[in-house]
């Protein structure tokens, strides 16, 4: 994941002042529901904040990602999307405070009309986005990004929430495909040729749904021939992430990108909707009841 970080103070303060303005989600719109924890849009800057510092938690203190003197100053990972995007987050409601106070987790959603008016997609910054985008004139896709969880909250139950959250708005807005960055640690993709080489030789986008890493970025992820892949050792590699996307019916775009300010390695995950395994949508509802408040 490139990061574009505000540089200055009064640009970050910019910015929020313009999340002020462009935030306006009604305060019922709640996207899910497993015992304590909640799944819905980010209601005000004030949480989109509180969003950021969780993803300066999980990106910046954990993962050790390298970021802009400001962003350390404020312990906030920002970038220009955040005043564009909707802010998906898991609540733990059992916390005793602010809503701000509860986030947990959170993704960062950005619908492609919504992109084409303010700059474009933030994986075009690693991936041939536009050539797939043309393919599918008719098609609405949406990016998901930025996607974090607390350590102590990783479990199931936030994953399908997350997911929950994310299927919900894709048909609120009548989304057809959805891409993102899914990621390995670490800037040396050789370590992880196992994963790469079965991503390459088994769920590689084609067709008209071929995309790939920007020929200046590209790193090849077919490191090992397919006659030497164990399957069973190799989804044993790939991050939680993009096994999840996996099993839901998603492709990759063929190439891999290092993110050195982030430190990892990343591949382009494409999941058109009508991919979409039938157990999982009888498992969330084609409406998305699943887990609806």
């Amino acid at each position: 994941m490139t990061i574009e970080l505000l540089e200055s103070t009064g640009v970050v303060e910019t910015s929020q002042a313009c999340l002020r303005k462009t935030i306006a989600v009604p305060t019922t719109d709640v996207l899910g529901r497993i015992a304590n924890l909640e799944t819905r849009l980010a209601r005000s800057a004030s949480e989109v904040d509180a969003a950021q510092a969780v993803r300066y938690r999980v990106f910046v203190e954990e993962m050790k990602a390298q970021v802009a003197p400001e962003a350390d100053l404020h312990k906030r990972d920002v970038d220009s999307w955040d005043a564009v995007c909707d802010h998906l987050l898991v609540l733990d409601t059992s916390i005793e405070g602010d809503p701000e106070e509860q986030i947990v987790g959170t993704y960062r959603l950005l619908r492609q009309d919504v992109a084409e008016r303010t700059g474009g997609f933030y994986s075009a910054s690693e991936f041939a986005i536009d050539t797939l985008l043309a393919r599918h004139p008719g098609k609405r896709f949406m990016e998901l990004g930025r996607s974090c969880v607390l350590p102590e909250y990783r479990t199931r139950r936030t994953v399908e929430l997350l997911w929950q959250g994310n299927w919900a708005y894709a048909l609120r807005h009548g989304v057809d495909a959805m891409f993102g960055c899914g990621s390995f640690p670490g800037a040396v993709p050789e370590e992880h040729a196992l994963a790469l080489s079965f991503l390459h030789h088994n769920v590689l986008a084609r067709d008209d749904w071929a995309v790939a890493a920007r020929p200046e970025l590209h790193r090849t992820m077919d490191l090992m021939p397919s006659e030497a892949i164990n399957p069973k050792k190799a989804l044993a590699a790939l991050p939680p992430l993009i096994k999840g996307y996996m099993r839901l019916g998603a492709m990759v775009g063929d190439g891999a990108v290092v993110d050195h300010a982030f430190r990892t390695t990343d591949v382009l995950i494409v999941l058109p909707i009508s991919n979409i395994s039938g157990r999982y949508l009888n498992y969330y509802g084609a409406d998305a009841g699943r887990f609806a408040s």
